[in-house]
């Protein structure tokens, strides 16, 4: 059953709880469609048949499938620096004692799970993103931005266990680049336990070389 969202459309700015609840519903419908078709196959009408929408609902929230994309990012992204933020590795060495870099490691790396469907989803919106300047340009002032917020994180993580970051920006870097590759590996070996040591044993020497004891 669809439902005829016109009366939203024809008043795109206005910010009510059945217009929020249209914009998650089309998110959530978003994801799956882009997980099963793959972001380039994926289309306006297979998004709003799998959230019960109207064209009309969609575009009185999203101006194209780029623009819904970074919104899903946009809030995958906030909820994983939430996440972070509770692992709060310097709070928790207060009040439990001595922490260690492995033990903040792991407290981190849960925060940030591998997740396969979002994987496929993202290599693929990264791929077309390539291709599109201005797009590749938001991908990155948005990654900066996410980088810009995870590392003062990071940083009050390291001081729980008692170091403190030689190079933040690289340290980040690192980071990136680590959880990049190491997701692959992951995902290709899905029930790998050597693969995931090996995941959380390289973030705790980089976490270790990009830092000293203080």
């Amino acid at each position: 059953m669809r439902v005829d969202d016109t009366a939203e459309s024809a008043t795109p700015k206005r910010v009510t709880k059945r217009r929020i609840q249209t914009r998650e519903r089309l998110l959530d419908a978003a994801l799956l469609v882009f997980a099963e078709e793959g972001f380039g196959r994926s289309t306006v009408e297979q998004i709003c048949e799998r959230a019960g929408y109207t064209r009309g609902a969609f575009y009185s929230n999203f101006a194209s499938l780029d623009e819904l994309f970074l919104a899903m990012w946009e809030q995958r992204s906030a909820q994983m620096l939430i996440d972070v933020r509770e692992a709060d590795v310097a709070t928790r060495a207060k009040q439990q004692g001595p922490v260690t870099l492995e033990e903040m490691t792991a407290a981190l790396l849960e925060a940030i799970p591998v997740d396969d469907r979002w994987y496929r989803i993202t290599a693929e919106f990264t791929a077309h993103a390539l291709r599109n300047p201005s797009l590749k340009r938001v991908m990155a002032a948005r990654e900066n931005s996410i980088l810009a917020t995870i590392l003062p994180l990071v940083e009050a993580g390291l001081a729980g266990v008692g170091r403190r970051a030689t190079d933040t920006q690289a340290l980040g870097r690192a980071l990136v680049a680590v959880h990049d590759g190491t997701t692959v590996q992951c995902l290709m070996e899905p029930e790998g336990d050597t693969v995931r040591r090996a995941r959380t044993n390289l973030f705790v020497s980089v976490l270790r070389n990009y830092s000293e004891e203080v």
